[in-house]
């Protein structure tokens, strides 16, 4: 049975808060109407960093966004990883909690990367019956980000988007679309990103993440996503797509993990989404 917590949307433009620009969170007003962290970085039992969150979530609401859940384990979910994640969801009371369709570990070995899913009913079932672990163990809906790809399974049954779709069905969880994964993953496979994002039930989408990319080169023909470089206007025209697409509003960020510019640089990245969303809204 899908879970029958919902997540209601969230109309708003921010960032990732990075050790960066800490000091600027705490000193100014930042305008953002949230910020997204990463969940591991802060699954701690106290310290500066913790406390540094607790004093920006008194200003912003605080997206929770895991790396390492590893939905797609065959082995089930790590007990600690999740009581942890209840923790620091209990602390900070984030607008929601997010982690990646992927695998990051086995019993023995954790990759710290995040490791592509085979798309066949025999992973599908997998990864709902983790879902259904997390969200009944956290007590919450959570999203899941779709991811870059670099690689296809020869035993593949279904696309991407009817993975997802399905998924979301099965366990009642919601989507956070990474507009940039879905180019560079469209790319690198040549099928369509018009067509996946038509394939979603974009009424779970609730976030939209915007990054940058290392483009293709002769001598490698793939593109890879690296979240070190502005978006490129590709990118940004496929946000503008799946703005005018969705039925509701929902959160965007712009997401720099490397290579991380000041500040204003990432607000004026933002302020270009928030003009495209604008101009994508308007009737024809």
């Amino acid at each position: 049975m899908p879970y029958q917590s919902t997540i209601a949307p969230f109309a708003g433009f921010g960032l990732g808060l990075r050790r960066t620009h800490y000091e600027d969170f705490l000193e100014t007003d930042v305008p953002v109407d949230f910020v997204e962290v990463i969940s591991e970085n802060y699954m701690i039992d106290g310290g500066r960093q913790l406390r540094i969150l607790d004093q920006v979530r008194e200003k912003h609401p605080v997206i929770l966004h895991g790396v390492s859940m590893s939905i797609g384990s065959a082995g089930g979910l790590d007990k600690d990883h999740l009581a942890k994640l209840k923790r620091l969801g209990q602390r900070i009371d984030p607008l929601w909690v997010s982690d990646h369709l992927c695998w990051t570990r086995t019993s023995a070995h954790n990759s710290h990367d995040l490791l592509p899913m085979p798309l066949t009913e025999e992973a599908l079932a997998a990864v709902c019956a983790n879902i259904d672990h997390a969200q009944n163990e956290l007590s919450r809906a959570m999203l899941f980000e779709n991811p870059s790809s670099y690689l296809t399974f020869p035993e593949d049954e279904m696309s991407e988007w009817q993975f997802l779709s399905e998924m979301t069905r099965r366990t009642g969880c919601y989507l956070l679309l990474d507009v940039n994964n879905i180019y560079v993953s469209a790319r690198n496979h040549g099928f369509s990103a018009d067509e996946y994002l038509a394939g979603l039930p974009l009424d779970r989408v609730r976030q939209i993440h915007l990054a940058g990319h290392d483009p293709a080169t002769a001598e490698r023909p793939m593109i890879i996503d690296t979240h070190d470089r502005p978006v490129v206007d590709g990118v940004w025209d496929l946000y503008a797509k799946a703005i005018a697409m969705l039925p509701g509003p929902v959160a965007t960020m712009i997401e720099r993990d490397e290579d991380i510019p000041p500040l204003p640089e990432l607000l004026a990245e933002l302020d270009r989404a928030r003009g495209i969303a604008e101009d994508a809204l308007v009737p024809a």
